[in-house]
């Protein structure tokens, strides 16, 4: 007869997807339920720390863990794939907007290096601490990107989690305030691209998962070249450029570029893993490229105005394009 905590352990199996419940939900149960009396197994009902894990395997199981089922396994790709490509972005972008501010603050004369460090001093040592955070910590996507690809996971989590942190203050100055400011829908967008990337990394690059690798290129080239892409497209905008603009261009850039080359190489787009999350990242881009520049976007001069706007149509084409070729490559195969 089934006991009160079997039925319990079961529930909370349910959790797991199918294919792996079929496999091992017997022996779980057994192993769970070992060595408990049977009275006590009618009082008694799964710890925090059991269900957590069973929550932690599920995350696992369907991201692609070892010999999991086709669709399983292109799901978990699509995320590492996604959390790989949107760290790069993140981690190119930190380092590009601190070595231009540190540019040119340092060479346009003394006013602006003093209204530079005016925000880290002067203010209270508190606020020179947040500030201090702020500017350096987004440094640790770099950190993150590079110990993804030499598979120090752990290394690379925790940087992640520490690198997205600075998001969160802005949203803690919105809830402080009585009103909400005009850039409020950047910050959430924000927010939700820097921590999206941080959570897929932690949840797909599992210990059963497969080592990170990009799809083409030395990791030390393609983010060098992600930097080079990045600052020239700054340097070379006459009305210069907003919080969004070397992110997205840089996005445009390099998935046109990949696109030709898979083209070029006899396929006709990237693998459904690889579109799937170059469309996702894509869809996450276009919320900032808009949110960035809307509120103001009647004040823009003519050459920037241009320019965002068609950085947003080239996002909508590229996304749409890419979860065309994605679908279609997932049906051909019976997914």
């Amino acid at each position: 007869m089934t006991t009160l905590l079997e039925t319990r352990y079961r529930a909370v199996l349910r959790l797991l997807p199918a294919y792996y419940r079929r496999e091992r939900e017997e022996e779980m149960v057994e192993t769970y339920l070992w060595d408990i009396d049977r009275e006590t197994q009618e009082q008694s009902r799964p710890t925090l720390g059991e269900v957590a894990s069973v929550l932690a395997l599920a995350v696992r199981s369907r991201l692609g863990a070892g010999g999991a089922p086709r669709r399983y396994a292109l799901l978990g790709s699509a995320v590492r794939l996604f959390a790989l490509f949107a760290v790069l972005l993140q981690a190119a972008s930190a380092v590009v907007d601190r070595v231009l501010g540190l540019t040119w603050a340092s060479t346009r004369g003394g006013s602006q290096w003093d209204l530079f460090t005016d925000g880290f001093t002067g203010h209270g040592v508190w606020a020179g601490v947040g500030a201090a955070a702020q500017w350096f910590l987004p440094l640790l996507w770099a950190v993150t990107y590079f110990a993804l690809l030499h598979d120090r996971r752990r290394v690379a989590q925790v940087s992640a989690l520490v690198a997205a942190l600075p998001t969160l203050w802005p949203l803690f100055d919105l809830w402080a305030l009585d009103f909400a400011p005009s850039d409020s829908a950047y910050v959430v967008a924000a927010t939700v691209l820097a921590w999206s990337s941080a959570l897929a990394l932690c949840a797909a690059h599992h210990r059963d998962a497969p080592p990170a690798a990009l799809p083409a290129g030395a990791p030390g080239l393609v983010f060098a070249a992600c930097c080079v892409l990045m600052g020239g497209s700054v340097v070379v905008l006459p009305d210069g450029a907003d919080t969004a603009w070397a992110l997205v261009t840089c996005y445009l850039v390099t998935t046109l570029a990949w696109l030709l080359h898979r083209v070029r190489g006899g396929r006709r787009g990237p693998a459904a893993g690889e579109g799937a999350a170059l469309a996702a990242l894509g869809l996450l881009l276009l919320a900032v490229r808009i949110t960035a520049v809307y509120p103001w976007l009647g004040d823009l001069p003519e050459t920037l105005r241009v320019g965002v706007l068609t950085q947003a149509a080239a996002l909508v084409a590229l996304t749409a394009a890419l979860t065309v070729v994605s679908g279609r490559d997932l049906l051909s195969r019976g997914t």
